[in-house]
């Protein structure tokens, strides 16, 4: 247990120094002059850094193990979140070159997959890995302490606060942390490790349920406060704490969605859970009143989205080689993250262009349908199969 919650901490640190920059658009908005397009590609490049980082760092984590990876993240994270703080938040060419390198925090999650994974026996890896995941609430601290500490002690406060925490949990990792017994080292290269993992259907498969289950939770934590000021003319601080409370929920729902995973099956879980997201992302793109209606919807996407994030993780814990967990996870990880960074580019876009959001969340919900139609057949078909061999494999 005292790995897990170690990984899970770190986790959230991690992705508590990602997500600095998503509270700060508006405030960078309005001081840099930012159209709406700047402002979405301001808070989206950490997002898709951290996705694409999180590939190679799966495969290295394969290799040598959350105990080295861990603290090794979360001490070069330093660097950015100290940048960003201290020189980096006076023009928009600095902020997003910061912002680049805050994407390594964003990899700690294809770290920490494997990392607890190899601690837990299959029965028990959906409730796990979904209490792992819980870290993705990072994002929350994010969201409520870094406008109350630009308010009151400056821009630099809030990240020279997230770069002392992380210095200390580096620290603390590499005294604490140690990999599973019995764990399984690649001995391939990191290339042929790559390229196997692509020839697996679960990879793919469980990238495009992670696109659109955690991507929908990444796009929604990033954008939401710049959403909710421009369709409601809600202010900074409110539209802040409104999004926490988004990612509070999809946070406390993502071990929910594990743990169901583990008692009646990944698939009926991620069916449930993409038939809730088209629902209410159609409902929003009528652009209903936020209370009750535009709440209600937006409460039960982050309730879906977060149970969808556990069970994807389920369902690759079942299906995945035990040592390519790690890369596995980096490709589906990535997938997750680049979901998030493709949603606020195109409503920032096409509010620019129409002055509404209805068309970006109509997407969403076409997308979610189809994703429910994926997951019931195709995903049901594979995991069917892989159940079958295993059954085959164990009366040999």
């Amino acid at each position: 247990m005292l790995m897990l919650t170690l990984a899970t901490t770190g986790f959230a640190i991690n992705f508590w120094a990602w997500a600095l920059l998503s509270p700060l658009g508006p405030l960078f908005k309005d001081s840099l002059q930012l159209t709406a397009f700047q402002q979405a590609l301001l808070v989206a490049v950490p997002v898709v850094v951290g996705s694409l980082g999180r590939i190679p760092v799966g495969a290295l984590t394969d290799r040598f193990g959350g105990r080295v990876m861990f603290p090794a993240i979360s001490a070069l994270t330093i660097v950015p979140v100290l940048f960003l703080g201290l020189l980096g938040h006076g023009s928009l060419a600095a902020l997003l070159a910061g912002g680049f390198f805050l994407g390594l925090g964003g990899t700690a999650f294809a770290v920490g997959v494997p990392f607890v994974n190899a601690w837990f026996p299959p029965q028990r890896r959906g409730l796990a890995i979904g209490i792992f995941g819980a870290g993705m609430g990072g994002t929350a601290i994010s969201a409520l302490t870094t406008v109350p500490l630009v308010k009151g002690s400056g821009v630099a406060t809030p990240f020279v606060v997230t770069a002392a925490v992380l210095a200390v949990y580096a620290i603390v990792a590499a005294l604490l942390l140690r990999d599973a017994p019995g764990r399984v080292v690649p001995t391939e290269p990191l290339t042929r490790r790559l390229a196997d993992t692509a020839r697996l259907p679960v990879t793919w498969q469980a990238s495009w349920l992670y696109a659109v289950a955690f991507g929908g939770y990444v796009a929604f934590s990033v954008y939401l406060p710049a959403y909710l000021k421009t369709a409601y003319g809600l202010t900074q601080a409110d539209a802040a704490n409104r999004m926490a409370g988004f990612v509070l929920l999809a946070v406390l729902m993502r071990p929910a969605g594990g743990w169901l995973s583990d008692r009646i099956g990944a698939i009926r879980v991620l069916i449930a859970v993409f038939a809730v997201v088209a629902a209410g992302a159609a409902v929003q793109a009528f652009d209903p009143a936020l209370m009750p209606l535009g709440t209600i919807a937006f409460l039960a996407m982050a309730a879906a989205l977060g149970a969808g994030s556990g069970a994807v993780f389920a369902l690759v814990a079942l299906l995945a080689p035990g040592n390519k967990v790690g890369s596995i996870t980096g490709v589906v990880g990535a997938a997750g993250g680049l979901g998030g960074f493709i949603p606020p580019l195109v409503m920032g876009a096409l509010y620019g262009a129409f002055g509404s959001y209805a068309l970006g969340l109509t997407a969403l919900a076409v997308v979610a349908a189809a994703t429910l139609a994926f997951t019931a057949t195709i995903v049901r078909r594979s995991l069917r199969a892989h159940q079958h061999a295993e059954a085959g494999a164990d009366h040999v």
